[in-house]
């Protein structure tokens, strides 16, 4: 088994895709989860690429947030598209870091991102609430690498 199958149950996958939708109950804002193994790349590069790949940056408002894992490399990275970080300081992620990061520390993958999710969510809530004519405009399936 891979590092990327081995690093979630089937379970806790649906507890993040959970998340993701209750997230984004609350915003017009977009999350997605995507999981590898390991990048030869600056991960701040990789995230970029795989967010592109993923045409996260063909949302409405610019309002997409890709959490990117690779598992092999122990690192992620919160990306945030246009929309986002036009309206918000530097370190608007840095509170979602650190709770996914306390998690990661003690090997809670699954709660890591769960509560990464939920918080970005409220985050986003902020600068895009929910609107009436707001659609789900990506998926929420975990995506791998």
């Amino acid at each position: 088994m891979s590092k990327v199958e081995a690093f979630l149950t089937p379970q806790e996958e649906q507890e993040i895709i959970s998340a993701i939708r209750v997230a984004e109950k609350n915003t017009s804002g977009e999350i997605r989860v995507h999981i590898e193994a390991s990048t030869e790349k600056n991960h701040d590069e990789r995230s970029l690429e795989v967010f592109h790949l993923l045409k996260m940056n063909n949302t409405k408002d610019e309002n997409a947030v890709l959490i990117y894992v690779a598992v092999k490399d122990k690192k992620f990275v919160i990306y945030g598209d246009k929309g986002i970080n036009k309206i918000v300081d530097a370190d608007f992620w840095n509170s979602t870091k650190d709770i996914m990061q306390n998690h990661f520390k003690n090997s809670n993958f699954k709660q890591g991102i769960v509560d990464g999710i939920l918080k970005a969510g409220e985050e986003l809530k902020t600068h895009f609430p929910w609107q009436i004519d707001d659609e789900d405009e990506l998926s929420n399936e975990i995506s791998k690498g």
